[in-house]
């Protein structure tokens, strides 16, 4: 059993029957119940998940996604949020959001090494995305 970063990227496609990487997110899912890892995401994918819900999928949704979240959510730091920023300025070729490099950031804190993603950035700062060559 691995600890496994939940991104946006995860959440959403789970969530969105014509987002082109639904099935495979559905068939990860279910591996990682299968495999029992352990998920953790930061406040800034939730709120960033709850925000592209709202947009995309409506607030009936976007309220019951929020309702039935449970998995554990590590805060951000101040540190976090310093070494977020540090990653921007130094991969200045990349495009790198801030929720993004935050979660680069926690990642490091929390010595994680893959990620349920299908945001190739994660790729590009050097992490594993889960199930994804």
């Amino acid at each position: 059993m691995a600890r496994l970063f939940v991104d946006t990227s995860a959440i959403y496609a789970l969530l969105d029957r014509s987002d082109a990487h639904h099935p495979r997110a559905r068939e990860l899912a279910q591996r990682i119940r299968e495999e029992a890892h352990e998920l953790v995401t930061t406040n800034f994918v939730v709120a960033e998940c709850h925000a592209l819900i709202l947009a995309r999928l409506g607030r009936d949704l976007a309220r019951r996604w929020l309702q039935s979240f449970r998995w554990p959510v590590e805060r951000a730091t101040e540190a976090d949020e310093s070494r977020a920023r540090e990653i921007i300025y130094t991969y200045s070729d990349k495009d790198f959001s801030f929720t993004d490099a935050l979660s680069f950031a926690v990642m490091e804190r929390l010595v994680l090494k893959e990620a349920f993603a299908f945001d190739r950035n994660f790729l590009q700062y050097g992490f594993k995305l889960f199930g994804i060559p």
